[in-house]
This record gives structure tokens, sequence and C-alpha cells, in this order.
């Protein structure tokens, strides 16, 4: 199941950083995952200091 982000985002950057699909980019003052590219590997949400990252 692919990720998405939840409104605790701050916008850090980590997330997509540490995307080895580059599935998440930057939004509207928070970062989106594009659940089609999004393998469920979960580096996104083990990275982020807020825990936006959350399974769909």
């Amino acid at each position: 199941m692919a990720y998405k982000i939840n409104d605790s985002c701050i916008s850090c950057g980590l997330c997509a950083s540490n995307c080895p699909v580059e599935a998440i980019t930057e939004g509207d003052g928070t970062y989106v995952i594009d659940a089609d590219k999004c393998i469920s590997c979960g580096l996104c949400a083990e990275n982020c200091p807020v825990s936006a990252p959350e399974e769909a």
C-alpha cells in the first residue's frame, strides 16, 4: 500500500531525499507522494522527524 503525507509535514525534504524511486515531490506547503510510483518501502516514514508519511 502506498504512503501519503499527513498535515504534520514541516517541508524539511528528508522524505524526498530518501525516496529510492523519486515518488515524493514538493507541493504547496507540504510534500506529496505519487501513489503510482511509491513502492511502499517505508524509508520516507523512517527518516521523517515528525512522522508525516503514513500508509494510505
